[in-house]
């Protein structure tokens, strides 16, 4: 029983990264993030990081509210989605294993910057 349960998983995961790859081929533009110019005025891009840091929030936390309706259905009844409940519990997972990666190499970043001698 447990084989089947990890090859259902597996071809969850294989799905969720398919649906990522073909998201990213629609989307035109490579994964690599540009720098936005600096005008001659001397201003950047009116976007603040900390905007930009809680939209990812924000998206993650719909992600797992999402998901988390989804199960509470199917312990309900219902729903019988089994299969597209598992595919949105792995993407909250995944985003928000990177979403605390991102917060990590944040957190990593500011002690180094912190412990630079003057």
């Amino acid at each position: 029983m447990d084989k089947i349960d990890s090859v259902g998983i597996q071809r969850s995961q294989l799905q969720v990264m398919q649906e990522m790859q073909r998201m990213s081929a629609m989307s035109g533009s490579s994964l690599t993030p540009t720098a936005n110019p600096i005008s001659a005025s001397g201003q950047g891009s009116n976007v603040a990081f900390s905007q930009v840091f809680n939209n990812a929030i924000n998206h993650v936390d719909g992600l797992q509210h999402k998901a988390s309706e989804m199960q509470t259905a199917i312990d309900m009844g219902t729903s019988d989605d089994l299969m597209g409940t598992m595919v949105e519990s792995q993407k909250a997972s995944i985003a928000f294993s990177a979403m605390l990666e991102v917060r990590n190499k944040l957190t990593n970043a500011l002690d180094q910057v912190m412990n630079i001698s003057l």
